[in-house]
């Protein structure tokens, strides 16, 4: 599985951004589609993920209300829609697939992006 992330940028406080991340190679191993991220300085957190199965999501308690992670199976495309930024999320935000390959032998493997920019000016 192969992951390119688009739509960072930069953007004023308040603003908005929508982040995608194209999926390629054997996309029905994906069992789970998420949004990290990491700022200068910091640990990289789970900000929004998405199931493969029943597109349940989940996300960190400071985003819920203003970030929105979904999916078109159509274009094998998770999104992070990001309304309400705070110049505390500027980070590089990383897509990530985690991926299982029932072989045998069953193999778990975490595929993350290259990453995107995103900046929050105040």
């Amino acid at each position: 599985v192969q992951l390119v992330e688009s739509g960072g940028g930069l953007v004023q406080a308040g603003g908005s951004l929508r982040l995608s991340c194209a999926a390629s190679g054997k996309i029905s191993n994906i069992r789970v589609m998420g949004w990290y991220r990491q700022a200068p300085g910091k640990q990289r957190e789970l900000v929004a993920d998405i199931s493969s199965g029943d597109s349940s999501t989940k996300y960190v308690d400071s985003v819920k209300g203003r970030f929105t992670i979904s999916r078109d199976n159509a274009r094998n495309t998770v999104y992070l829609q990001m309304n309400s930024l705070e110049p505390e999320e500027t980070a590089v935000y990383y897509c990530t697939a985690d991926v299982v390959d029932l072989g045998p032998p069953v193999v778990f493997e975490r595929v993350w992006g290259q990453g995107t920019q995103v900046t929050v000016s105040s």
